[in-house]
This record gives structure tokens, C-alpha cells and sequence, in this order.
């Protein structure tokens, strides 16, 4: 089933306010990160405890700029008429899907057919 106009712009909408928390969050991050100072001892303990929330930090910031990517692709998508079309089948990605998921690029059944390809690939 096609996206009405209406339907289009409240995705653009909600993409638009899922880009503007992600990028509110992520300064929230870089603001609120550990900075370590190189002349300042600390313990083994607090050692750890700082590497490991840095490494926490960075492999957010990785997710946080892979979804980042999607929702762009999205808009992008909004802009050229192809919203809401499956990139794998062309077939529809379904209003429910979009609601959930308003930056997916795939309909659930080939979402789910990859999922499958990649646990058999993990597997080996």
C-alpha cells in the first residue's frame, strides 16, 4: 500500500526529531565523557573502570552514527519518491513496520531472510 502525502510528511517529521535527539545525545556524550588527565594517578581500579566506559562511549558513538546514517538515507529517500519501498524486493514496507522503524530499508520478510543469511554465516 503507497504512503499518502500526509503519511510522507509525518515520517520526514518523526525522522527529522529522531535526528535532532540522537545528535542532542551524542553532544550529551562528548560533554559528559571521561577526560583523563595524563598527570593525574589513579588506581588500577579506576584505571579500568575509565578505559572500559571509554570504549562504552566509543561503541555508542559507532551506533549512534550507524543509525544516524540510516534516518539520512531515509529523508533521502523521502526526497526522491522512494519511501517506504522495500530495497531489496521493491515490494512495500508495511505502515506498521515504518511506525516501528521509520528508517528501515527492508519489508519484514526480507529483514527477516537476512537475519537468517547472516546467523548461518556467524554459524561458520
Amino acid at each position: 500500500m503507497a504512503l499518502n502525502k500526509s503519511q510522507i510528511e509525518d515520517f520526514r517529521q518523526l525522522l527529522n526529531e529522531k535526528r535532532s535527539r540522537l545528535l542532542h545525545e551524542a553532544r550529551r556524550t562528548l560533554d559528559h565523557e571521561m577526560v583523563i588527565d595524563s598527570d593525574e594517578r589513579m588506581d588500577e581500579v579506576d584505571q579500568a573502570s575509565s578505559e572500559y566506559m571509554q570504549a562504552f562511549s566509543f561503541r555508542l558513538r559507532g551506533r549512534e552514527r550507524f543509525l544516524m546514517e540510516k534516518i539520512e538515507h531515509a529523508l533521502r529517500k523521502i526526497d526522491e519518491s522512494t519511501f517506504g519501498i522495500c530495497e531489496e524486493c521493491e515490494d512495500s514496507i508495511s505502515l506498521k513496520r515504518l511506525q516501528a522503524r521509520p528508517e528501515a530499508q527492508l519489508c519484514i520478510q526480507c529483514k527477516e531472510a537476512q537475519e537468517k543469511e547472516e546467523a548461518v554465516y556467524a554459524e561458520e
